[in-house]
């Protein structure tokens, strides 16, 4: 199947988007196609020059992802599971380096198209997305390798937070105690 084909197929599934494609098909005499690629053109355009394209590119790398990992968890099948829990720890890692880095990377032209045809990558539905090839040649080697002494700074941060927790709690209760008392 080439890659007209494949596109042709996808805009045909029956689902809300397409049901919408095929109402504006109806209206306007235009095939589908024409408008799903006039819609990727504008969205190319506005993540190049528009106001707001970081909105835009977080929405598109979040939205999408988001739907399809609910679908994942109500379904029965373990391998989309996997897919979308990849996707979600490179988007992580992925935005805490952009995190420190985007007071640099805001400067480079079209950063925010590069940003969303990236995360597009790791999200496609196709055996070399980006978020497989990321996690199985970076991630995963670097957290197997790391991986007691990662396990071991969780343990003493878990235990921190419980004993800060439990500090908080009796403190909150003594005073509530003596509150009581002095009136």
């Amino acid at each position: 199947m080439t890659y007209k084909e494949g596109f042709v197929t996808l805009l045909h599934e029956k689902n809300f988007v397409t049901d919408q494609l095929a109402k504006l098909e109806e209206k306007t005499g235009l095939k589908r196609e024409y408008i799903a690629l006039g819609f990727l053109f504008f969205v190319g355009l506005y993540l190049l020059f528009g106001y707001g394209a970081s909105l835009l590119c977080n929405l598109i790398g979040f939205a999408y992802p988001a739907y399809f990992s609910i679908k994942a968890i109500e379904s029965n099948v373990k391998e989309d599971d996997t897919q979308w829990l990849t996707y979600w720890v490179v988007y992580g890692l992925f935005s805490i380096v952009e995190y420190f880095s985007d007071i640099f990377l805001f400067w480079f032209p079209f950063y925010y198209a590069g940003k969303c045809l990236f995360l597009i990558w790791c999200m496609a539905p196709v055996t070399w997305n980006g978020s497989d090839i990321l996690y199985k040649r970076v991630i995963r080697p670097f957290f197997l390798k790391h991986e007691a002494t990662m396990d071991s700074m969780v343990s003493n941060l878990s235990a921190k937070a419980k004993n800060l927790t439990d500090t908080v709690a009796k403190e909150a209760v003594n005073r509530a105690l003596n509150h009581d008392k002095d009136q």
